[in-house]
């Protein structure tokens, strides 16, 4: 799986997006000031898959907008500014491209988990559909797919990173992260039992990023921020000295990495140490001191 990965990173981590955090607080600034002006559009943008089936393909993305709480300014900046400091030093931990399949994947499953969830009211609550409405009923029940269990996520991958680290709560007792992390694991397992099964759909589906992470991450989960930094400063090392080259025909240039079938030999002729490769070997001029 970690070879998997590594390819997987080696092949597309120049298309991660530097800086995500920003990109999803700058979604969740327009949401909000959507939400100011006229909050009935908000409507359009909510993920729907009744609507996406009718071809309002949009939804897939723009329920990333719909910020988590637009109740009080004063908590959405707290907020913005919170998931924007803890993603980003799990971003400088963990390299742009983990990060961004973390948020990805969990972003993902969100929308997997809304076609789940149609096809189970089609399945089991068809009456209901028909007596209230397609259109109103799959409307209704979109709200419940939003990215606050993906922000849950960020703070439950946070805890587990940085498990040590301390916040001030209410500005002014200090508490380990992995202590809240335990209190929130505690709400959302209390929130999955007692909710009804849409609340069960979006929170397993919008968590399962979190769970993959767990199961794939034990051995590294409790390292330090700068075990981590370490670990990947020795794999560039690695990466670069692997990536520097043993021979080099001193006719053509050609090294093994440019060609990897040829023989070099060190001619015994010349004055020095000069190696060829098989084409220039014995038909290279030789060099004298004198």
């Amino acid at each position: 799986m970690n070879n998997f990965g590594s390819n997987l990173e080696r092949k597309f981590g120049r298309y991660a997006i530097k800086n995500i955090s920003l990109v999803l607080i700058m979604c969740y600034a327009a949401g909000y000031l959507i939400y100011q002006v006229n909050p009935g559009f908000l409507l359009y943008l909510t993920l729907n898959p009744y609507e996406i089936l009718r071809g309002q393909v949009w939804r897939i993305f723009t329920w990333v907008i719909v910020p988590p709480d637009m109740s009080n300014l004063f908590f959405v900046l707290l907020m913005l500014y919170f998931y924007y400091s803890i993603g980003t030093s799990l971003e400088r931990v963990w390299g742009t491209w983990r990060y961004n399949i973390y948020l990805l994947s969990g972003m993902l499953f969100t929308v997997i988990g809304s076609f789940l969830l149609l096809g189970y009211c089609y399945l089991f609550q068809g009456d209901l559909i028909a007596y209230i409405g397609a259109v109103d009923y799959f409307g209704s029940i979109s709200m419940y797919f939003s990215t606050y269990y993906i922000n849950m996520s960020i703070f439950l991958a946070f805890a587990a990173t940085f498990p040590e680290a301390q916040v001030l709560l209410m500005f002014i007792i200090p508490v380990k992260v992995k202590w809240l992390g335990v209190i929130y694991g505690i709400m959302l397992l209390a929130e999955f039992w007692q909710g009804d099964v849409y609340s069960r759909f979006a929170l397993a589906a919008s968590l399962l990023n979190f769970v993959v992470f767990f199961l794939t991450s034990r051995r590294r989960i409790h390292m330090s921020p700068r075990q981590v930094k370490r670990q990947q400063e020795f794999r560039r090392e690695v990466k670069r000295s692997s990536s520097i080259t043993k021979h080099k025909c001193a006719v053509c240039g050609r090294t093994e990495a440019d060609s990897p079938e040829l023989e070099f030999r060190f001619c015994s002729k010349c004055d020095g140490n000069y190696e060829y490769c098989q084409d220039h070997l014995f038909t290279h001029q030789h060099i004298r001191s004198n």
